[in-house]
């Protein structure tokens, strides 16, 4: 296939960010004649599934001879769902989009879906680089041996399964060569990493590593973070090594108590706010983020409260906001709901309570130094994950120390030293 055959739509978290450059690859080197369209789906709300039946059906108004072929979480989940759809040409599951031969030889079947739930080892692929980006995104891990009530994303992607040290070292020293200032640790549950491996490495442990073992690696970011699972070579790396980026994701999802239990998550508010406290104590500087859930079943105005408070108590500035969404299959979506709009409006309350946390972080930032990863146009992020406008030409893909010298919005502008 011609690049131009070769289209990939992806929704939902890096993870399928990186998944969708290997299935771009493995198709592209499969060089066959048809147009192909790879829609890589999200399942964690029923807004990420309706938007990618949606963007199918337009697909297949603008691209009519194309070959469509639908995967991804959504999909792995409710394959039916997806092939009953007239625009679909083949169902993928998540552990079949990862092969290879997928697309040299496509199976005669319209849906292609193992049970995800057996998969015991991960797909090990080296991907050579990210059209359009900066920064590269690696596996490091999928799947989650966890079963939060309201997640439907275990029976998406399976059991927890870990990438060898050796093997990231290698995709890394790779995206390095390419030219990547940055790369993202990626999984369903990053800091379950190594539980699965001989000896039992943690995620700090193998960090430690893999920048030891790579010096020429600019920057290292990590995305979502268990708040009980964050280990103590994690926090020592934190303290020590300026090459791994200041801004840590929390999978928090409520700051009530009660919620947390009902929705058998690990830790609670406390656990939250000591970690945060941890971070910040080994860092001043840190820029910490959260996943809250709004309108989860039962909960009341106090225990919403609750949450909304987190963001003070913990200090945290860069906030992803889910409004429940009941799974079907889950144990949530069976509990007493919360009325529809009321989760509406917590939704909205707590996304203006930490669109003020973030701008009041963006306002302490003048007269700072930055380091910008430049991503084209002159644009790019600093270490805490702000977008930075640089007023001054820059070459995409470098690193460019500046100072900042104003806001803009949701924007830092920045002169280069």
């Amino acid at each position: 296939m011609t690049t131009e055959k070769v289209q990939v739509v992806t929704f939902g978290c890096r993870l399928n960010a990186y998944e969708s450059e290997v299935m771009r690859e493995h198709a592209k080197a499969a060089e066959a004649g048809v147009e192909t369209i790879i829609v890589n789906t999200c399942a964690v709300t029923a807004e990420a599934e309706r938007q990618a039946r949606q963007n199918i059906r337009k697909l297949r108004r603008d691209n009519p001879n194309a070959r469509i072929v639908v995967t991804g979480c959504a999909a792995q989940v409710d394959p039916a769902k997806f092939a009953a759809m007239a625009e679909v040409d083949q169902v993928l599951g998540n552990a079949e989009k990862m092969q290879p031969d997928i697309f040299s030889a496509p199976p005669e079947d319209r849906i292609v879906v193992t049970d995800i739930m057996q998969v015991r080892e991960t797909a090990e692929h080296l991907v050579s680089g990210f059209e359009g980006r900066a920064r590269a995104f690696v596996e490091v891990q999928t799947g989650c041996d966890h079963r939060c009530t309201f997640c439907i994303i275990p029976f998406g992607r399976g059991p927890n399964r870990s990438v060898p040290m050796g093997r990231i070292v290698d995709q890394v020293r790779a995206l390095v060569a390419q030219g990547f200032g940055e790369v993202v640790f990626t999984g369903v549950d990053i800091t379950a990493y190594g539980g699965d491996l001989p000896g039992q490495p943690t995620l700090g442990q193998m960090a430690r590593r893999l920048l030891a073992q790579v010096p020429e690696l600019p920057r290292l970011r990590l995305s979502s973070l268990d708040p009980v699972e964050v280990d103590d070579d994690l926090l020592r790396l934190v303290a020590e090594e300026p090459r791994l980026m200041p801004h840590f994701h929390l999978s928090v999802q409520a700051g009530d108590d009660m919620v947390l239990k009902r929705m058998k998550r690990r830790h609670l508010r406390a656990d939250v706010i000591a970690v945060a406290a941890k971070l910040r104590a080994l860092r001043g500087d840190v820029a910490l983020g959260a996943d809250i859930i709004a309108g989860f079943p039962t909960e009341d105005e106090a225990m919403f409260q609750q949450s909304l408070d987190l963001v003070d108590e913990a200090g945290l500035t860069h906030l992803h906001v889910f409004p429940f969404s009941a799974r079907p299959g889950t144990p949530a979506a069976r509990m007493p709901r919360v009325p529809g709009d009321e989760v509406k409006q917590r939704a909205a309350r707590l996304r203006a309570k930490g669109e003020a946390a973030m701008a009041a972080f963006l306002q302490s930032r003048p007269g700072r130094e930055v380091s910008v990863l430049v991503e084209g146009d002159g644009q790019g992020f600093c270490e805490h994950y702000l977008p930075v406008r640089l007023n001054a030409p820059a070459v995409e893909g470098t690193i460019v120390r500046a100072r900042v010298v104003g806001v803009d919005g949701n924007r830092l502008n920045a002169e280069p030293l």
